[in-house]
């Protein structure tokens, strides 16, 4: 009889990829770096509010369009520096694409700006509070699994949550309709995305999406508000501008994309609850008034969902082994 010995690995080496200790790695890392980035790129949407009140006076399609041209232009540069392929995008690949681009991206700011002439701010807040409960019913039927009702069950914490963030408010039948749209629109930025994530990587479906919602744009600031609207912007603009571009969408957008591929859309869509919460907070921070304690509860019972949901069954897969299941994913590129 022969025995064979194998090389114990020389300390400090990295776990062969593919190997059993690579994989417990690999979901280590992603058990902890999705729901993080997750948080981030939330907490990043929500900042957007503090520039809201610069932009007020600039026309909508001008601005998103010089936004999503300039994050177009930086994520491509980011793909050039640090030598990512970028798959080009096939077949159905393209209508994906398209869908999250003109729903999450030229829709929903639509339905937000013209929502909130007809309804108070917070009615549009709640139907974005809305979306952890559509994400986690939704998200795993589109990757070929059942909604775990422990996750749905967090996403209606984290919804109620967010609703005591946001407050109620007054609206009329189109805002309603708007904060539907709202609603619909903000959920399909990461559901239409769950089918080419596994293919294209968060770098890829984000570079796709934005450049074709800045051609959309620009097409629609030209027909809806003349040919010289971009040349309204003034310099006060221009920072708020680019807060929009590199922190809201560059930065936010690759978060987002990566903590979906990590942990599955149910579970990151538990962190939507923090994009109110990152406003209120962000409020304050600019001198705004301290919120009430109607607020406070709704953050403390906000972050208690979003921790319900992160636990790990008993016996079950972790966060990250349900993550790539759902979305099929494969390493970013």
């Amino acid at each position: 009889m022969t025995t064979s010995t194998r090389t114990a690995p020389h300390a400090g080496t990295a776990p062969e990829p593919g190997s059993p200790d690579g994989l417990r790695t690999d979901q280590h890392r992603s058990a902890w770096t999705g729901p993080l980035f997750a948080a981030l790129g939330m907490s990043l949407v929500g900042s957007q509010v503090a520039v809201s009140g610069v932009l007020a006076d600039a026309p909508l399609f001008a601005v998103q369009a010089v936004r999503y041209t300039l994050a177009a232009l930086v994520l491509a540069v980011v793909l050039r520096l640090t030598g990512r392929a970028l798959p080009a995008p096939r077949g159905r690949e393209w209508a994906w694409l398209a869908g999250v681009a003109l729903s999450g991206l030229v829709l929903f700011n639509v339905g937000v700006v013209r929502g909130v002439a007809h309804a108070e701010p917070a009615v549009i807040g709640v139907a974005v509070a809305a979306v952890p409960v559509l994400l986690a019913l939704v998200g795993p039927l589109l990757g070929g699994s059942r909604p775990t009702p422990a996750v749905v069950g967090a996403a209606a914490v984290v919804t109620l949550g967010a609703v005591l963030v946001t407050g109620g408010g007054r609206t009329d039948a189109a805002g309603v309709g708007y904060a539907l749209l709202t609603l619909v629109c903000e959920a399909g930025f990461t559901l239409l995305a769950v089918p080419v994530l596994g293919r294209l990587g968060p770098h890829g479906v984000s570079l796709h999406a934005v450049w074709i919602a800045a051609v959309a744009l620009w097409v629609l600031s030209v027909a809806v508000e003349g040919p010289g609207a971009v040349l309204t912007l003034r310099a006060e603009h221009l920072p708020a501008t680019l807060h929009l571009a590199l922190g809201v969408t560059v930065v936010a957008f690759l978060l987002w994309y990566t903590a979906v591929g990590r942990i599955g859309p149910g579970r990151a869509g538990l962190f939507t609850g923090v994009v109110p919460v990152a406003s209120a907070v962000g409020g304050v921070a600019l001198g705004g008034p301290v919120p009430g304690p109607a607020v406070w509860l709704g953050v403390a019972v906000v972050v208690a969902g979003v921790a319900l949901g992160m636990l790990r069954p008993a016996g079950g897969p972790g966060p990250a082994a349900a993550g790539r299941r759902s979305t099929g994913r494969n390493r970013s590129r």
